[in-house]
């Protein structure tokens, strides 16, 4: 048996764009993708802080230190820019990987979106 548990997370960062006449996904700062452990095309799972409204779509890599957060297409529909939303993935694996494994999670300054050492 395989369940689900969480593997990385962006914990708030503030939405820069949305662009409803897109094919769909989600842009990100290319530097958070990597320090989230999240790659391109990976699914990911959108919490709006703002409106309570909640997504799931796929990645796309953004220029680097940018602090890009583009929403793309319908998902475009449920933010505004200015909007802090908490970014998430997961990962199948059984009761007993999950039991050891620890998801890597990063808090950005929301202000600029990059990465708070």
């Amino acid at each position: 048996m395989f369940i689900q548990v969480l593997k990385s997370k962006i914990h708030r960062v503030t939405v820069t764009e949305a662009r409803l006449d897109y094919i769909g996904s989600i842009t990100i700062d290319e530097d958070l993708l990597d320090a989230a452990n999240i790659l391109p095309g990976e699914r990911v799972y959108i919490v709006n802080n703002n409106n309570g409204a909640r997504l799931d779509t796929y990645t796309i890599a953004g220029p680097r230190g940018e602090g890009t957060i583009c929403l793309n297409g319908a998902a475009a529909r449920l933010v505004q820019p200015g909007d802090i939303v908490i970014i998430m993935s997961y990962a199948s694996m059984t009761p007993d990987e999950a039991r050891s494994f620890k998801p890597t999670v990063i808090f950005p300054d929301t202000a600029t979106n990059k990465i708070i050492k």
